[in-house]
């Protein structure tokens, strides 16, 4: 999937349409971390000084250690999709299933943008940053690239 991504990331597409921010995420090693809430909560506090839940946190790496950076992605938040607001969903598995994919992968596309050089702490960028991930999506889908996550 990531592949894919870097690969088709020049495509005008999904490229970020600021100059000044380099359009392609870092080609080196890039490490996916699934956490729970309450894991993900602590590496926000004891990195970001922020203890409020969040679903995904991205830390840029170190090109000169072939190191792209590491995504880490609340399982937990991608979870509440199965079932929202604990409710007990009418939807067959298979497509809970499905719902609990497309929120994991939007999970690492956001990473992957933030690594790209996308930012999303202000409005304006927010929503650069959101249609980014909607083209990324599309592109993975129309490619046949998403990915499927199931719990074991």
């Amino acid at each position: 999937m990531v592949h894919t991504l870097d690969a088709h990331f020049q495509d005008s597409k999904i490229q970020n349409p600021k100059p000044k921010i380099s359009p392609r995420c870092p080609s080196d090693e890039l490490s996916l971390a699934f956490l729970t809430d309450a894991a993900l909560a602590k590496v926000h506090a004891d990195f970001l000084d922020d203890p409020a839940p969040t679903d995904v946190i991205t830390f840029a790496g170190d090109p000169a250690h072939g190191l792209a950076g590491e995504i880490c992605i609340s399982v937990d938040a991608a979870l509440r999709h199965l079932d929202p607001a604990g409710r007990r969903s009418r939807r067959p598995a298979h497509r809970r299933w499905d719902a609990f994919s497309a929120e994991l992968t939007l999970y690492i596309v956001h990473g992957w943008l933030h690594l790209a050089g996308y930012d999303d702490l202000v409005p304006a960028k927010k929503r650069v940053m959101r249609r980014a991930e909607a083209r990324a999506l599309r592109l993975l889908r129309t490619v046949g690239r998403l990915p499927i996550f199931r719990l074991g």
